[in-house]
């Protein structure tokens, strides 16, 4: 399993609409529950990411200051997995250009 670096292991789950998901609303802190049957990701303490990664949470977002980072990067038929690998491959060539010392 993934681990994010709090040590919580990373796993895909059918939300039962009980997990936390922290997010802002109105520029104030909030719970904002998955869907029970909604796909996302979710560690031992909450979801981090809903709706096939479209929503972060507030906890694991990056920010200017974040020094590390998970990407995930997933697939359905019929994309293939020489796409995946080349987006991944394109990924990794803007993050180098982006941070040259790293």
């Amino acid at each position: 399993p993934v681990t994010l670096a709090a040590g919580h292991p990373l796993r895909l789950v059918r939300a039962t609409g009980a997990e936390p998901f922290d997010t802002t609303k109105d520029g104030q802190p909030a719970n904002d529950p998955p869907n029970p049957g909604e796909v996302a990701w979710a560690d031992d303490l909450g979801v981090t990411c809903r709706r096939w990664n479209w929503r972060q949470c507030t906890r694991t977002r990056l920010t200017e200051t974040s020094t590390t980072a998970l990407f995930l990067l997933e697939r359905l038929a019929p994309m293939s997995l020489e796409a995946l690998d080349a987006a991944g491959d394109a990924l990794l060539t803007r993050l180098r250009a982006r941070t040259p010392d790293l």
